[in-house]
């Protein structure tokens, strides 16, 4: 339970650096690689880049030391491995393409996050 309370934390942070469509996952019995995935959007490849450095400042704070990362300075697609815990940040065109959120998703392991992302994008 520990880890998935860090895992709602972790998305609380995202969802108030304005990332996108924030999605959490439980897949430990799925894959040997990790227990839970984030998957989150930016806008921008600078707020993607941004967003790692906010999810490795935190994630070091906890107390969880960063095992690998790709991607982290062209702010395209970067992956955050902690080892229980995989951070995927996506800019938004990036993520339709790769479909993360449908290979990992089984229907029932999405866990549910204390805040409401349907409130849409600003217009500006």
């Amino acid at each position: 339970m520990q880890d998935q309370d860090l895992v709602i934390r972790l998305s609380r942070l995202l969802y108030d650096k304005k990332a996108l469509d924030i999605v959490a996952l439980r897949v430990d019995h799925l894959t040997v690689l990790c227990d839970y995935m984030v998957i989150a959007s930016g806008r921008t490849a600078s707020q993607v880049i941004a967003l790692t450095d906010s999810v490795d400042e935190m994630m070091a704070a906890e107390g969880c030391s960063l095992r690998r990362s790709e991607g982290q300075r062209e702010g395209r697609w970067a992956v955050l491995d902690y080892g229980h815990v995989m951070v995927h940040l996506f800019h938004r065109d990036e993520r339709a393409f790769y479909g993360l959120d449908r290979l990992w998703n089984d229907g029932s392991n999405s866990l549910d996050l204390p805040f409401d992302q349907s409130e849409g994008e600003p217009l500006f």
